[in-house]
């Protein structure tokens, strides 16, 4: 017996075989079609492909707000079916907010709403959250004194707060302008450093994707099929032309012709 030999961890989130498929009044849409992946603990996983691909589609499955027509999506092993908190949702809308509540409120809805907390319990971890994304300023304030990307710091909180296994964000920075949107990056990643949270982040950014990714997804054009995946993708290590050449590997393997079901090491 190899006594070295270490087993890998099993899979927190596991896709399984899924094609995805929606009605229009003149169509069947196929969105996505047998899409495979795992999401391990602490990963900070992206769905990267152009837009039409699906990977918002498949957010919403991995949310429980949409049924596969085919495959199966599992959580902790358990068949995911319906939304829980278990998975929380960060859009990229900025209208997420409960505007009638004030940030605190906002943070402490979901915990209180879910019976996960009550009362003065229920305020601590909301303000607790609240102080990492340096807010706690702002705590009393109503969404319409925020700017945009205060907004998302909120409901990046709100998600946290919940603490659940998998953070499912939604192109949560790309209506933000460029600025803002780079600091948001950083400040996920120093929120990521303190606390080695799971997310998975859905963009069409390839900058975006190498630089909040730990490993990233590569969806073909519509309908997304899986074109490789990038396993592991150094972090503040690359160089602005090792960078941009990065850049070029993914865009060339988005747009090349072929589907390929590969795995490509950076290292």
């Amino acid at each position: 017996m190899d006594m070295m030999h270490t087993l890998q961890p099993a899979p927190l989130l596991d896709v399984r075989d899924v094609t995805l498929q929606y009605k229009t009044k003149a169509h069947l849409v196929t969105a996505t079609y047998r899409v495979n992946f795992q999401v391990f603990k602490s990963d900070r996983y992206v769905l990267l492909g152009p837009s039409g691909c699906g990977k918002s589609t498949l957010l919403k499955a991995i949310g429980g707000y949409l049924n596969p027509t085919e495959g199966e999506i599992r959580l902790k092993d358990k068949l995911v079916c319906r939304p829980g908190p278990d998975r929380m949702m960060v859009f990229q809308e900025f209208d997420q907010l409960l505007p009638w509540k004030t940030v605190k409120e906002n943070v402490m809805f979901p915990l209180l709403s879910s019976g996960k907390l009550k009362g003065k319990a229920a305020e601590e971890k909301a303000m607790q959250y609240i102080e990492k994304v340096k807010l706690d300023k702002f705590a009393n304030h109503h969404p319409h004194m925020l700017s945009g990307g205060m907004k998302q710091r909120v409901a990046i909180a709100r998600g946290m707060a919940m603490e659940p296994d998998v953070l499912l964000m939604d192109e949560p920075y790309a209506a933000l302008d460029a600025l803002t949107r780079r600091k948001m990056q950083d400040e996920l990643l120093q929120l990521w450093d303190e606390t080695h949270f799971t997310v998975l982040f859905v963009t069409h950014s390839i900058p975006e994707a190498i630089k909040c990714g730990s490993r990233i997804l590569l969806l073909s054009p519509h309908p997304g099929q899986v074109k490789a995946e990038l396993a592991s993708v150094p972090r503040d290590e690359l160089d602005p032309k090792a960078a941009k050449e990065l850049e070029n590997e993914i865009h060339h393997m988005l747009f090349s012709d072929e589907v390929e079901d590969k795995e490509v090491q950076h290292v």
